[in-house]
């Protein structure tokens, strides 16, 4: 007989007691009308597919996201091609080192400051956030900003921890808050994404009402390989990483293939023997050392085998995969032992996109750096003046200093200045050109030397400079009567003299007319094969002019110098030189 307390073993017993305990619940309750359902035969897969209308989903799932950024860490450590997917770019965009720079001298101390902080340390730690940034596709710096001075140092946020990105419910774009994971406790942190501007002017009282709920402090948030309406980042490595992780098999399956080749067995022949007699033989038989002697007759035979794995070329395969990979990653094959597939002038055409790519992440980074820079400065000014800054002012006008990602060559660029250099004067002279553009023409070739400036700028200061060596310029005086030239500078008035200048310049004149006639009457004398007109000294509103009509002379060569000046001692008559030949 069962025990009164003993659990019946009937499963009809469990529905009795549960119908008892739900009827009450039940009552006047009207059953449910059942009706079957109608529709049409779907694809075994449809569960599989997703619509392409109406989806606002940009991102990837939590549990993906999470699973990438472990997947990009593992290969980064283990890969030897992805870490060199990340640390190429690396070494291009920082390899000598950054700088910020301000036209200010207080905003730059400030700069230095925040840069040289034992905290901060940016020469060391900004290598970490340029590689992790690549890796995780992300990246949270809370700040810690000192309320006295203004002074910021940045902290470190794993991208294993956030759980949510908080867009503005007003622009899609704009993420203005970070959640994270919740702790042992159960507690999960709250920052507040850092926006340079008053709070007021770049939301609306929505959305701030939503950023007052953020009060575990601010942070910075940068993402890259994302859209415009997603809220986290992607890793470089995120389309390479089966790929990876198939070339990183194959690699060692070759390895184990080059073991396996390099194995062998000795086979051992004898010739009449029994089953009896074989297996007693192999009981004796033990592997030969190396250099050791081994004695047997005609009847016993060793042979060394080894296996025979033919496949096809390896080769060719790992490059067909490595190609694959590089080539996602706009990386050229140079760049990873493929140099035997190039010379120099085709390695630097293949490598024009690769630096296009990495001239992109760096001016990404750029932004990033003279956003933390606009950022400290702000703080500090805020600090100080006790009032939101100007962002416009001098003060906020940060540029960073970037090493070249590639060495120039200059050589065509010098030759090619050149050219475009005398062909612009050509234009200009012929009527064809301005100044401005043709100046503008040159500034394009010698942008690619390195060499920015604005052409109207630079045409109106080299105008006003070269109008100004004009007006400094000075010529040499007249020679003296003994022929030498004087000491260059304008012939003082005797003693007593006080002639006026237009007197003097009448009759520094009178003096060149004597001198020329004197000339002219040496080249008369000069022996003529045709007797002609004898020459005429002219001066006409200033000018001088010797006239030798229709007159061949002997061979000879005549060079002189003659010098005049205007009432305002500016030179009018310059050296002139004749050259004359025999006529044949």
């Amino acid at each position: 007989m069962p025990k009164p307390n003993a659990q019946p073993e009937s499963a009809g017993w469990l529905k009795t007691r549960l119908a008892a305990w739900l009827a009450p619940a039940l009552k006047g309750t009207a059953p449910a009308a059942f009706r079957e359902a109608v529709g049409v035969t779907i694809d075994a897969d449809e569960d599989d597919w997703r619509p392409l209308s109406g989806d606002t989903q940009r991102d990837l799932s939590p549990m993906t996201q999470a699973r990438m950024q472990k997947t990009a860490l593992y290969l980064w450590e283990a890969n030897l091609l992805a870490n060199r997917l990340i640390e190429l770019p690396l070494a291009y965009i920082l390899g000598e080192g950054v700088a910020l720079k301000v036209p200010d001298e207080e905003a730059q101390e400030w700069l230095d400051r925040f840069w040289d902080d034992p905290i901060n340390e940016m020469d060391l730690k900004l290598p970490k956030k340029v590689r992790e940034l690549a890796i995780y596709g992300e990246q949270c710096w809370p700040t810690f900003v000192n309320e006295m001075s203004g002074h910021v140092r940045l902290g470190y946020l794993d991208p294993a921890q956030i759980a949510t990105v908080v867009k503005d419910p007003d622009n899609i774009e704009q993420a203005i808050g970070i959640v994270t994971v919740k702790d042992r406790k159960g507690l999960a942190r709250r920052y507040k994404v850092i926006v340079n501007g008053a709070e007021d002017e770049v939301f609306t009282a929505r959305t701030r009402a939503i950023r007052e709920t953020f009060t575990d402090g601010e942070c910075f948030y940068f993402t890259i390989n994302d859209l415009s309406n997603g809220s986290r980042g992607r890793s470089d490595l995120l389309a390479q990483a089966d790929w990876l992780d198939t070339y990183e098999q194959f690699m060692f399956g070759e390895a184990d293939r080059a073991l396996a080749l390099r194995s062998f067995i000795w086979d051992v022949t004898l010739k009449g023997a029994t089953p009896e007699q074989v297996k007693a033989r192999a009981g004796q038989i033990t592997t030969p050392k190396p250099n050791s002697v081994r004695v047997h007759n005609d009847s016993e035979e060793w042979k060394a085998e080894a296996p025979s794995l033919s496949g096809a070329d390896t080769a060719e395969a790992a490059k067909l995969f490595r190609n694959h990979i590089l080539g996602g990653a706009t990386i050229p094959t140079i760049w990873y032992g493929g140099s035997q597939d190039a010379n120099r002038a085709v390695g630097s055409e293949m490598s024009e996109a690769t630096v296009k790519v990495l001239t992109q992440r760096q001016r990404t980074w750029g932004y990033i750096l003279k956003f933390v820079a606009r950022y400290v400065i702000r703080k500090r000014s805020l600090a100080n003046r006790k009032g939101e800054p100007d962002l416009a002012a001098a003060e906020f006008a940060v540029s960073v200093e970037f090493p070249e990602i590639q060495a120039r060559d200059t050589t065509k660029y010098a030759a090619a200045l050149q050219q475009v250099s005398a062909s612009v004067v050509v234009d200009i002279n012929e009527g064809l050109l301005t100044k401005e553009t043709g100046l503008a023409i040159i500034q394009t070739i010698a942008g690619r030397l390195g060499v920015e400036f604005d052409a109207a700028e630079e045409l109106k200061n080299a105008q006003a400079e070269w109008a100004a060596r004009r007006d400094d310029d000075t010529f040499r005086d007249l020679p003296d009567e003994g022929g030498e030239p004087g000491d260059g500078k304008p012939p003082a008035p005797a003693p007593g003299e006080g002639e006026p200048v237009r007197e003097a310049v009448e009759r520094g004149f009178a003096e060149l007319r004597d001198r020329m006639g004197s000339l002219a009457l040496e080249l008369a004398r000069a022996p003529l094969r045709e007797a002609q007109a004898p020459p005429q000294v002219t001066i006409a509103e200033g000018a001088i002019a010797l006239t030798i009509q229709n007159r061949v002379p002997a061979p000879t060569a005549t060079d002189t110098e003659v010098t005049a000046r205007d009432e305002h001692g500016r030179i009018r008559a310059k050296r002139d030189t004749h050259h004359y030949e025999e006529d044949t």
